[in-house]
């Protein structure tokens, strides 16, 4: 009984050992290609993930220096403004004319475009 069983599974004679070995090593080294396929496609995807951070990095890095320059100016400006604001009575109604005048022009941009988007 035994004997039959084990030539079922091609273990019974010495060729079948070697053919059933044969095929499980081709089926390994197949898998072990596939393998290596999904390692090397998985390792160009990392190198290419580490190039893109590295190119983000040195943007930032601009994008934070140009900040700062703006920041100097803006705190400038301000530091104007400031001045100008405390010297007296005459440059108070000259920035309520000024702020007015600006309102006035955001609201008539504001009307010529609703008609343009309409038209």
């Amino acid at each position: 009984m035994a004997d039959r069983g084990s030539r079922r599974n091609g273990w019974g004679n010495g060729g079948g050992a070697a053919g059933t070995e044969d095929m499980l090593e081709s089926e390994n080294n197949r898998l072990s290609q596939g393998l290596a396929a999904k390692v090397s496609t998985l390792k160009s995807l990392a190198m290419d993930i580490d190039e893109e951070t590295k190119n983000q990095n040195v943007y930032l890095d601009g994008m934070g220096d140009d900040f700062q320059g703006t920041e100097g100016l803006l705190g400038g400006t301000v530091r104007r403004f400031d001045t100008m604001l405390g010297t007296g009575r005459q440059n108070r109604k000259l920035m309520c004319y000024l702020i007015l005048f600006i309102v006035l022009i955001f609201i008539l941009a504001y009307f010529l475009v609703g008609r343009v988007t309409r038209a």
